[in-house]
């Protein structure tokens, strides 16, 4: 177990949910055919993790239908303003997704995924996005402390057993 999470309340973020917070704990989620969206604001000290899964259920980018785009948007919507608030200085704000997918195969993929949508409405907002998307059959685990806007990856066996985690409701 890493020294400096171990002191740490862990929260699993489920799939389609999102937990917010301006307290030192460290947020988790599994990720397999999923994206966590990490959004940190510095100069409120509040940061979130946004869990959300590639619909479809196939472990790789799906197209984005109407319906999906609409629930996403809403969704994201509230999750910006939880972490954000209303008047937050766009250079202080850190965004990172992090996406699960399988390795690729002779199905050809869509042209824009989920990934491209939260990234494209990101930057409507003037907020930079780093994105990585990482192609394996394992699941992974990003982990994220809101309160220092730190995010890291590691395997689905690291840190402690997520079971015993407080799970997020919201």
């Amino acid at each position: 177990m890493n020294r400096v999470t171990k002191d740490l309340t862990e929260v699993v973020v489920a799939p389609d949910t999102y937990h917010v917070s301006p307290e030192p704990m460290l947020l988790v989620a599994d990720l397999h055919g999923a994206l966590a969206l990490c959004l940190h604001d510095e100069g409120r000290g509040v940061g979130g993790l946004l869990h959300l899964r590639f619909m479809g259920g196939t472990g790789r980018p799906s197209d984005v239908t109407d319906n999906t785009l609409s629930s996403v948007l809403v969704v994201l919507d509230r999750f910006k303003r939880a972490v954000l608030g209303n008047a937050s200085k766009r250079d202080e704000i850190q965004a990172r997704i992090l996406a699960h997918a399988l390795p690729p195969t002779d199905i050809g993929e869509p042209s824009a995924s989920l990934v491209d949508l939260i990234q494209a409405d990101l930057a409507d907002g003037k907020i930079a996005c780093g994105t990585q998307t990482m192609r394996r059959t394992e699941t992974l685990r990003v982990c994220f402390q809101p309160f220092e806007g730190r995010v890291w990856v590691c395997g689905p066996n690291a840190l402690r057993a997520a079971p015993k985690a407080q799970r997020s409701a919201v």
